[in-house]
């Protein structure tokens, strides 16, 4: 009896586990869905409202949460300041590191990092968690159509006023570095708060141009600007030059000093970092995990890719793992060339301070 009693109870046990075994996941027990149920995960965007940064944050708000287990929702929080250093700060050290704060980290911040540009960094990039860079695409010094200055070449002769934002900026990174190995003669004006703000300062004849913008967040942000002539890019920085863009100068083709290659390599590396999203450091590894699966599941959402093309918005994506790996390669080049580049991106003038 006791014998039949204990097969019956086997066979009633398997049963279960098979059925279980048919359920699907969202029936099983989750961690990463029982922890993110309920909760709210906040979007940092290290630029005021406008501007590319936030546009792509917003997109991916909308979107993301639906493919994340537990489907959290997703908030936007604007945290501008310091060309991103206040918004990376936040996430390395104010941030809880349980995969509840998401961010597109300043382009310019693991370059200010690698090479000690900026006393009020705080953040470690190794430390970040690597979700997926949402799009790279060149990034480009522009001028308004009214400047003098149309190409490369002119601003070798003549001095332009360029809007650049913070320390951390690569608008403030790229025109130094310019000036100093290619021999251009870019103005820098500080202070502005976002590149929205420098947009419309070109627009209104305070400026000549903008010290660096991606050619994708330029046609997110100001689509018909560039097609239509009012923007002039004159030169572009990145490993090849964007398929729209073939006659707009590319960094690794000038002229330079066999020396100064290295430095141009590296400055075209690091606009390949294009829009890096990441959550914070400490995150578990299984959060990591559904949030990187989560967002490559999202741009193959029919409805993302509608919304994303009316609003002009390119998806040109890079896993985590591949993006990490190049936040590593910028960190670790070697010292000689992060010194010569770190020398380049000093302004050999003052700035001069936006009029208030």
């Amino acid at each position: 009896m006791k014998t039949s009693v204990k097969l019956a109870l086997a066979a009633a046990t398997g049963l279960l586990c098979s059925h279980l075994s048919t359920l699907p996941a969202s029936a099983q027990s989750d961690p990463v869905a029982e922890f993110y149920r309920g909760k709210q995960i906040r979007m940092i965007v290290r630029t005021t409202a406008g501007g590319d940064y936030h546009q792509y944050s917003y997109l991916l708000a909308r979107f993301m949460g639906r493919y994340i287990p537990g489907n959290p929702t997703i908030q936007v929080v604007n945290m501008p300041g310091g060309g991103g250093i206040v918004a990376a700060n936040f996430m390395a050290n104010v941030a809880p590191r349980d995969g509840t704060v998401m961010g597109i980290v300043g382009q310019g911040i693991p370059l200010d990092q690698a090479l000690g540009n900026s006393a009020q960094l705080k953040a470690d990039m190794r430390q970040f968690n690597w979700i997926a860079n949402v799009v790279y695409s060149n990034q480009l010094l522009a001028v308004w159509h009214t400047s003098p200055v149309k190409t490369i070449e002119d601003a070798k002769r003549q001095e332009i006023l360029i809007g650049t934002t913070g320390s951390g900026s690569p608008s403030v990174q790229y025109p130094s570095f310019y000036n100093a190995v290619l021999g251009t003669k870019f103005k820098l004006v500080s202070g502005y708060i976002s590149g929205t703000e420098i947009d419309l300062a070109m627009e209104r004849g305070e400026v000549h141009g903008r010290g660096t913008n991606p050619y994708s967040g330029y046609m997110a942000s100001k689509p018909t600007w560039i097609p239509e002539g009012k923007l002039v890019p004159i030169i572009q920085s990145g490993m090849s030059k964007e398929p729209k863009l073939p006659n707009v100068p590319l960094i690794l083709d000038q002229k330079v000093p066999p020396q100064d290659k290295p430095a141009l390599e590296f400055m075209a590396r690091g606009s390949a970092l294009g829009r890096p999203l990441a959550t914070t450091p400490g995150v578990p590894a299984d959060r990591v995990a559904a949030l990187r699966k989560a967002f490559f599941a999202m741009i193959e959402d029919a409805e993302f890719k509608a919304t994303a093309a009316k609003e002009h918005m390119e998806i040109r994506p890079m896993t985590g793992d591949a993006l990490a790996k190049l936040v590593i390669e910028v960190l670790d080049a070697p010292q000689n060339v992060k010194d010569r580049v770190k020398a380049a991106m000093q302004p050999k003038d003052p700035i001069i301070k936006k009029a208030k």
